[in-house]
């Protein structure tokens, strides 16, 4: 996240970030099964395309660290 842009996405439903994180594909792109986001686009382990909240703990900390207060709607 620090050698390029970033697009920030806050997602919400049921069981949003096991579901997300199956789509990402594992943090090691090298290991992600094809038609991964990580597998078809990553690299390795630290240049893997994408990053994703591992619990809803890190996913609050870090919206609230791309994200001010106002910017994240609920659908």
């Amino acid at each position: 996240m620090q050698s390029s842009p970033v697009i920030a996405v806050a997602l919400e439903g049921d069981n949003v970030i096991t579901r997300v994180r199956e789509l990402l594909g594992p943090t090691d792109s090298r290991k992600a099964d094809p038609g991964t986001i990580r597998g078809d686009l990553g690299v390795d382990q630290m240049v893997n395309v994408c990053h994703a909240s591992d619990s809803t703990d890190a996913a609050a900390a870090e919206l609230k660290r791309f994200f001010k207060d106002g910017e994240v709607f609920a659908y």
